[in-house]
């Protein structure tokens, strides 16, 4: 089969590898769309590898057609399924465990599928599981627009929270109102810090961190829970610990990729009965930003980079 590889200029080529061979608890699929996230730039950048037993190439959740199956599982030969990922996803085939497959939800494309896994996973684990997110809080989301943004505002509304959210143009500003946010603050033209002293909030979602997150922090409701998942604002910060620990406040280190297979099994299950008749009625939209021909994941990873999408950017394989 192929696969986009990544040589030693860090130029992305589709190459010819090894067919994966699936274990006795896992599906083989098909792939027909792959969806991009930011940790695959940061593998392309050799900084974030894969974990221990999957492919070295990128890809953390796909959609398509299931060609083999555990006779004991729920899937069956032809099934249309949407999977997470450690890895492996810009291919043409992919080996996953039983457990990590879920079946598209009705009515929605292959591309729409691919956008689901990863972005609404790690949604999930972050803010209900994590951030223990209850009806009523207020929380804040950083980077509104992405493909896991929209994700996580769609969420955070289903379950009655109240959602602040960051943008970087008046273009994502909109896409964001659309899709739900209260509160949308423009961190090209506000301090993100001073509107957060306006709205304080309960849990928080930071992709960002950086210098900001300690005055961020200062903001924060009386026990409030603080979680980041990256840095792309930079990964120092100055904290008052005096503040932070006087109000109870919880500062907490996640990552998805990291877990073990059961636990993403768990949060998908618990995924899927939450979200899946929502998704299927049309409550909740996956945004679509492009799709782009597989062999083409160069231009859609530039898409990414330059942060020029309103939800995600999904490769096509089919």
């Amino acid at each position: 089969m192929h696969a986009i590889l990544i040589d030693p200029d860090k130029r992305l080529t589709w190459s010819e590898v090894p067919d994966p061979i699936a274990k006795a608890d896992e599906v083989l699929i098909e792939i027909h769309a792959a969806a991009l996230n930011r940790a695959d730039l940061l593998q392309r950048d050799g900084l974030y590898p894969p974990p221990p037993g999957w492919p070295e190439w990128m890809g953390l959740e796909v959609a398509g057609v299931v060609l083999q199956a555990p006779s004991d599982s729920r899937w069956k030969i032809g099934d249309k399924v949407c999977a997470l990922l450690g890895g492996g996803g810009y291919a043409e085939r992919v080996a996953v465990p039983a457990g990590m497959v879920l079946p598209v939800p009705e009515g929605l494309s292959m591309a729409e599928a691919a956008a689901i896994p990863e972005a609404f996973a790690t949604s999930y684990l972050n803010l209900c599981i994590e951030g223990g997110m209850r009806p009523g809080d207020t929380v804040f989301i950083q980077a509104g627009a992405s493909g896991l943004g929209m994700a996580a505002i769609q969420l955070a509304k289903a379950k009655g929270a109240k959602v602040v959210t960051t943008v970087g143009s008046d273009e994502k500003a909109a896409f964001v109102a659309r899709l739900g946010a209260d509160v949308v603050i423009n961190h090209r033209k506000e301090d993100v810090a001073a509107a957060l002293a306006r709205h304080p909030v309960d849990v928080a979602m930071d992709c960002v961190a950086g210098p900001n997150l300690g005055k961020c922090l200062a903001t924060m409701a009386r026990g409030g829970r603080w979680v980041v998942i990256a840095t792309m604002g930079g990964p120092m910060s100055e904290i008052n610990m005096n503040d932070f620990f006087k109000r109870g406040v919880k500062l907490i280190g996640s990552t998805l990729r990291s877990r073990s297979s059961e636990m993403k099994a768990r949060i998908l299950a618990e995924l899927e009965a939450a979200l899946w008749p929502d998704l299927a009625a049309g409550k909740i939209n996956v945004h679509v930003h492009v799709t782009v021909p597989i062999e083409q994941a160069e231009a859609a990873q530039a898409v990414l980079k330059n942060q020029e999408n309103l939800g995600k950017v999904v490769l096509t394989a089919r």
